[in-house]
């Protein structure tokens, strides 16, 4: 059941980050890292507490770029938001 939970987390995070990455509006390193966040998550074999970390500190890494307009921002930190909730 906690499997299910978590791959269903994982599915909402990536399609934010599909978002990013598809919004001209965002400069093309942050979509970069969004895209590599999502394919962190998408990967069909590994532990989903695994692919939520590794996604995590990409967009962490991210997150406070001056350059980010803000929705990017508050979209970033939704998924960011979903991907703490994914614990063992």
């Amino acid at each position: 059941m906690i499997a299910v939970l978590s791959d269903a987390k994982l599915k909402q995070v990536a399609e934010i980050m599909a978002r990013v990455v598809e919004d001209t509006s965002v400069p093309r390193n942050i979509r970069r890292a969004a895209g590599e966040a999502r394919d962190a998550l998408w990967k069909k074999e590994g532990d989903p507490v695994v692919k939520a970390a590794s996604a995590r500190i990409t967009m962490e890494e991210i997150s406070n770029d001056p350059n980010m307009p803000v929705h990017t921002r508050t979209m970033i930190w939704n998924a960011l938001s979903i991907l703490e909730t994914i614990r063992e």
